[in-house]
């Protein structure tokens, strides 16, 4: 019994790990939105957005302050092929424990003028986001490496 249960067990975790990884490319209406905030700070590198989507990179010109309550709305610009490939690995680099939370803030994000992360997933057509403190004490280490490429890629891009 205690196999069967164990078994069991196995196969669901299994079968679970295998929907979400079905979203691991950029394909159709797949994308990822990216970037940082900071609201006392002042010039172009305080909102930075970014979306890979389709096998592009695209900037946000609005620069504006996501909220908390709803997903950022953006207007994009497309970027260089190599901008894109410099930055197509947060896709499948995204950690997969995000989609089990329970809050769409991590964190205390900019609390303390240290900036925030903004993450958006959509996996065929189910969006998502987050809104993720910078100061790694304040967030679960499993995010820890995620935080830091995409700070990485930001620091790159600009």
């Amino acid at each position: 019994m205690i196999k069967q249960c164990s078994f069991f067990f196995i196969l669901i975790t299994f079968l679970q790990m295998g929907c979400r990884k079905e979203c691991l490319d950029l394909a159709g209406s797949n994308y990822l939105v990216f970037g940082h905030f900071y609201s006392e700070c002042e010039g172009e590198y305080c909102v930075e957005i970014f979306k890979l989507e389709n096998g592009k990179l695209f900037e946000d010109t609005t620069d504006v302050y996501p909220s908390r309550t709803t997903s950022y709305i953006g207007e994009y610009v497309q970027l260089s092929e190599q901008k894109y490939f410099d930055t197509k690995d947060l896709f499948n680099d995204f950690p997969q424990e995000l989609l089990d939370e329970k809050s769409i803030v991590i964190g205390k994000p900019d609390i303390s003028d240290l900036g925030g992360i903004y993450i958006e997933y959509n996996c065929n057509g189910k969006s998502q986001f987050w809104l993720i403190d910078q100061v790694d004490q304040n967030v679960p280490t499993k995010y820890h490496v995620f935080i830091d490429k995409i700070n990485e890629k930001i620091w790159h891009l600009q």
